[in-house]
C-alpha cells in the first residue's frame, strides 16, 4: 500500500479483482446484487468527490512478491477489500475529507530528533548540549550517525531559513564525552554493567560473530534445528551491518534460507526477560527514544527510506463509539470503569464473538449484512453507555463486522500516523529476522493506548486461529483479512494504489501474519536498550553524586562522612551474598536470602507466599512480582526465570521489592 501525493492533497488508489478473473481467485458468484458487482481498479482522491477510473488488472509478477503468494491465496484479501468498499459506502455521509499537506524533510528531521528526546540539539537551546551529552555516550556506531545524518538535515534547513541557531557536530559531542568517560573513574554501577558486557565483548565489530541469516549464532544443544534465536543483546542495526559485510552469496543464500519462515525465538537470558509493562515511566520514555534511534538506525544501514508520517489536525469526534480517537474512548470508558486500559466497546465485540463460539465456520472472513450493520451502529452510539442496548439481537458475523469497523474508523490507526508508513516500510527488509527486529521497534514506540488495544486484537486473533480446525481460519486466512483493516486508513488517505499493489497487498499481509504469530517476541524489550538504559541512569547517577557533593562542601557538611553513609546505604546488615527482599505488603516483611547459581526469582516469591498467612494466603503466581529499584534501573518486574545471582551482579545497588503491578 502506498500513497500518491499532489501538491493538491493524497491521492488513493484501491484495487478489486474483476469478475473475469474469478476462474483463478475462485469462484463465489452470489445471488441478486453481489452476482452482478463487479470488481475493478478504482482510483480516488479525498479532496475532491469520490470518483472511480476503471483500468485492467495490474499483472502479478511472481518474482517480487516476498512470501511468492499466488491470487488463489490473496482472495480472502480482495474479497474483504470490497466488502470494506461497499461499508464505505453505505456509512459515506459521515466521512469528512481530509487532504493531507506533506511536511518537508527539515520538518519531519526536527520532529524526529523531539521524538527521540534530543530537541535540544536545535533551536534556542542548541548552544548548551549538556543535558544529551550521556544519553549520545550510550549510543552504538550506527545510532551516532542516525542522530549526525538528521541533525545535519536540519542545521542546513535552518540555515536555508535563514535561522541564526547554532546546531553542534554531533562527532564533537561523541569527542568530549569519551575524553571526560577517559578521564572519570567509573563508579560501581558503570563498572557492573560494563562486566556483565564484557561476556559479549568484540561482537559490535567482529562481523563473524553476528551473522544473523547464516545460522552463525550459537544455539542450545537441545534446540531443534528450525528454530533461529532473535539476538537480543548486541543492536539490530549493527548486526545488519556485520551481515551486509559478508559475500553477496553468503548474503543471497540467508536470504533463500530466510524465506523457509523458521519459528523464530528469544533465547533465555540469565538476567531475566525485559518486557513491555515492567519498567518504570521514566525508563520506559528512554527506551521509546533509544528504540525509535535504532529503527531509524536499521532502516538506514538497510537503505530504506523512513520518513515519519505528521500528526495532522482534523475534526474529531469528543463523544461515542465508532470513529473516536483511542484516547477520548478510554476517557468516557474510565470514568465507568477506573483503569481500563483497552476501549470497553472493543472488549465487548470480542466477548459477544466468543460468546457465539470461535469455531464457527468463516469467522472473521464472511462478513454482516451492511444495513443491519449501520443500524447497530446507531443503536450502539445511543444505548451502550446507558447499558440498555440488545446484545442478543447481534449475530457473530455482524460483532466480527463491527470489531473491523471500528479499528477502521479510528481517525488516526491502530497503528499509529506516525509509524504507518514505517510499519509498511518492514515488508521491504531483506530478512524475516529484520523484519521481527524492526516490528519489535515499533510496538515499543507505538502509544500506551494503541499498543494495548493491538495486543488486546492479537491475541484474539490468536484465539481464532487456534480454533482453525473448525472455523477453516488459518493464520494467513486471518492476515489476509485482517490487512486491510488494519493499514488503511481512509481518514489520512491510506489506500492500495499502483500496479505493483498485489506485492504490497502480500507484504501488509505478511506482516499482519508477523504481528500475530509472533506477539509475544514483539512485547520484549531488547536487552541491548535496557542496558543503554542502565547506563544512561549510572552516568546521570554520577553527575547527581558530583552535585550533591559540590553543594554538601559548599554547606559545610562532612563529605567524607557522607559519602561513607551513601556508600553503605543498600548494603547495610548485609552480609556477602546475600541480598535483602522487602515485602511491605505481606506479613513477612522482609527476609535476608542468600545467592546461590541456581536461585530464581520465582523462588524468592515461593518461600515468601509459603510462610504466609490469612488473607496473604489467597496470593497466587502472578498477582505478586518480584522488582528491581533502584541502582542503575528506576524500577523493573522480573520474570520469573531471572537468576538473581546474574542479576545481582549486573545492579549491585538495587533494592528487591515484592509487590503487585500496577493497574
Amino acid at each position: 500500500m502506498s500513497w500518491l501525493s499532489s501538491s493538491q492533497g493524497v491521492v488513493l488508489t484501491a484495487y478489486h479483482p474483476s469478475g473475469k478473473d474469478q476462474a483463478v481467485g475462485g469462484s463465489h458468484a452470489k445471488a441478486g446484487e453481489e452476482a452482478t458487482s463487479s470488481r475493478r481498479y478504482g482510483q480516488y482522491t479525498m479532496n475532491q468527490e469520490c470518483t472511480t477510473k476503471v483500468t485492467e488488472r495490474p499483472p502479478f509478477d511472481r518474482s517480487s512478491s516476498q512470501d511468492s503468494l499466488d491470487e488463489l491465496s490473496m482472495e480472502d484479501y480482495w474479497t474483504e477489500l470490497e466488502n470494506i468498499q461497499k461499508s464505505s459506502e453505505n456509512r459515506q455521509e459521515d466521512q469528512e475529507v481530509v487532504v493531507v499537506k506533506e511536511p518537508d524533510e527539515g520538518e519531519l528531521e526536527e520532529e524526529w530528533l523531539k521524538e527521540a528526546g534530543l530537541s535540544n540539539l536545535f533551536g534556542e537551546s542548541a548552544g548548551d548540549p549538556q543535558e544529551s551529552m550521556v544519553f549520545l555516550s550510550t549510543l552504538t556506531r550506527t545510532q551516532a550517525a542516525a542522530v549526525q545524518k538528521r541533525v545535519e538535515t536540519v542545521s542546513q534547513t535552518l540555515r536555508k531559513k535563514n535561522k541564526q541557531y547554532q546546531i553542534p557536530d554531533v562527532r564533537d559531542i561523541f569527542a568530549q564525552q569519551r575524553e571526560s568517560k577517559d578521564k572519570a573513574p567509573d563508579g560501581p554501577e558503570s563498572q557492573s554493567v560494563r562486566t556483565n558486557e564484557n561476556k559479549y565483548q568484540g561482537r559490535d565489530d567482529q562481523a563473524s560473530n553476528l551473522i544473523v541469516g547464516e545460522e552463525k549464532l550459537m544455539l542450545p544443544e537441545d534446540a531443534p534445528a528450525s528454530e533461529t534465536d532473535i539476538n537480543l543483546e548486541v543492536s539490530f542495526a549493527e548486526q545488519a551491518v556485520s551481515q551486509k559485510e559478508n559475500s553477496k552469496e553468503k548474503t543471497q543464500k540467508s536470504i533463500d534460507n530466510d524465506t523457509l519462515s523458521p519459528s523464530f525465538r528469544l533465547p533465555k537470558d540469565k538476567t531475566g526477560t525485559t518486557r513491555i509493562g515492567d519498567l518504570a515511566p521514566q525508563d520506559m520514555k528512554k527506551v521509546c527514544h533509544l528504540a525509535l534511534i535504532e529503527l531509524t538506525a536499521l532502516y538506514d544501514v538497510l537503505g530504506i527510506e523512513l520518513k515519519q508520517q505528521k500528526a495532522v489536525k482534523i475534526k474529531m469526534k469528543d463523544s461515542g463509539l465508532f470513529g473516536v480517537p483511542l484516547a477520548i474512548l478510554l476517557e468516557q470508558d474510565q470514568r465507568k470503569v477506573p483503569g481500563t486500559r483497552i476501549p470497553l466497546i472493543f472488549q465487548k465485540l470480542i466477548s459477544r464473538i466468543e460468546e457465539g463460539g470461535l469455531g464457527t465456520e468463516g469467522l472473521l472472513r464472511i462478513p454482516g449484512v451492511a444495513m443491519r450493520i449501520k443500524n447497530l451502529c446507531q443503536e450502539l452510539e445511543a444505548k451502550f453507555y446507558e447499558g440498555t442496548f440488545n446484545w442478543e439481537s447481534v449475530k457473530q458475523h455482524d460483532a466480527a463486522s463491527l470489531l473491523k469497523l471500528f479499528i477502521r474508523e479510528l481517525p488516526q490507526p491502530l497503528l499509529s500516523v506516525e509509524y504507518l508508513k514505517a510499519f509498511q516500510a518492514v515488508q521491504s527488509l531483506p530478512t524475516r529476522k529484520q523484519q521481527l527486529q524492526a516490528l519489535n521497534l515499533l510496538v515499543i514506540l507505538l502509544p500506551d493506548a494503541n499498543r494495548d488495544t493491538l495486543k488486546a486484537l492479537l491475541e484474539f486473533l490468536q484465539r481464532v486461529i487456534d480454533n482453525k480446525e473448525k472455523n477453516k481460519m488459518t493464520v494467513k486466512n486471518v492476515a489476509m483479512v485482517m490487512a486491510p483493516n488494519l493499514f488503511m486508513c481512509n481518514a489520512l488517505g491510506l489506500k492500495s494504489s499502483e500496479p505493483r499493489e498485489f506485492v504490497m497487498a502480500a507484504g501488509t499481509a505478511n506482516i499482519m501474519h508477523l504481528l500475530i504469530k509472533y506477539q509475544k517476541l514483539l512485547w520484549t524489550i531488547p536487552k541491548f536498550i535496557v542496558n543503554q538504559v542502565r547506563k544512561q541512569n549510572t552516568e546521570n547517577h554520577k553527575k547527581d553524586k558530583k552535585a550533591m557533593k559540590k553543594l554538601l562542601k559548599k554547606m559545610a557538611y562532612d563529605r567524607e562522612k557522607y559519602e561513607k553513609q551513601d556508600k553503605n546505604t543498600n548494603d547495610a546488615d548485609v552480609p556477602q551474598g546475600v541480598i535483602r527482599v522487602q515485602a511491605p505488603h505481606l506479613s513477612k516483611v522482609s527476609m535476608a536470602i542468600q545467592l546461590t547459581e541456581e536461585l530464581k526469582a520465582s523462588d524468592v516469591l515461593a518461600r515468601f507466599l509459603s510462610q504466609e498467612s490469612g488473607v496473604a494466603q489467597t496470593l497466587k503466581k502472578g498477582e505478586v512480582f518480584l522488582y528491581e529499584i533502584g541502582g542503575n534501573i528506576g524500577e523493573r518486574c522480573l520474570d520469573d526465570d531471572t537468576y538473581m545471582k546474574d542479576l545481582y551482579q549486573l545492579n549491585p545497588n538495587a533494592e528487591w521489592v515484592i509487590k503487585s503491578k500496577p493497574s
